[in-house]
């Protein structure tokens, strides 16, 4: 049975979705063997639909509330066996944790939590390099609870920071990153070679080197 994969990405009204994209192309490649079935942002007609139209992925707008029920609503209709967040800045009510992944642009738990998201991110690693409480940032993913960025970590790719680097600079280094390991990472977890119950962590089921940066 062909898997299917439904994802969540806030993008903006003009961009965003470049994790989307990435996954899109990676099922077309044969890297990752399932379907993206559908795409869910927070923007009418922004960057995401644009791509989705683009893609003929089937597109659908949340404009909330942030409550369990509206998330059944895109899980009823698209009956996912994955759902991957990239970008997702909301609050997750709901979504079945032991399906449900996250990409982060940083390194938890150190640099997560609400609040903790794109740029906010890299600065605040960069203000931690330049303190010199850390040399390296990284890429995290992780299966996603209730609790922002709290769920167990899955994958996590360090990348060492520069003297010259800037929010900016490190940023693009960390979306290279993101776009090479994410489907690597979603097929593992597609073919459950990753795996959790979706209550106790000590279930985790992670081959050593993914965590091993």
């Amino acid at each position: 049975m062909e898997k299917r994969i439904l994802v969540f990405v806030n993008g903006t009204k003009t961009g965003g979705g470049s994790g989307f994209v990435n996954l899109v192309e990676a099922t077309l490649k044969g890297t990752l063997d399932a379907k993206i079935v559908g795409v869910v942002s927070t923007h009418y007609n922004g960057g995401v639909q644009q791509k989705a139209d683009r893609l003929t992925v089937p597109f659908r707008l949340f404009t909330g509330p942030w409550e369990a029920e509206e998330y059944q609503i895109f899980v009823d209709e698209f009956q996912p066996h994955l759902i991957c967040l990239s970008g997702w800045l909301r609050p997750v009510v709901g979504l079945d944790p032991k399906i449900t992944i996250n990409i982060h642009p940083g390194p938890l738990p150190q640099f997560g939590g609400q609040g903790f998201y794109g740029h906010h991110v890299h600065e605040a690693v960069m203000a931690a390099y330049s303190r010199g409480e850390i040399t390296h940032t990284a890429v995290t993913m992780h299966f996603v609870t209730e609790k922002y960025d709290d769920g167990p970590i899955i994958f996590v790719k360090r990348i060492k920071i520069l003297d010259n680097d800037t929010p900016e600079s490190l940023a693009q280094r960390v979306n290279v990153a993101e776009h090479t390991y994410q489907p690597i990472i979603t097929q593992m977890v597609v073919t459950g070679g990753i795996s959790w119950d979706g209550k106790d962590k000590r279930s985790l089921s992670v081959p050593p080197w993914c965590l091993d940066g």
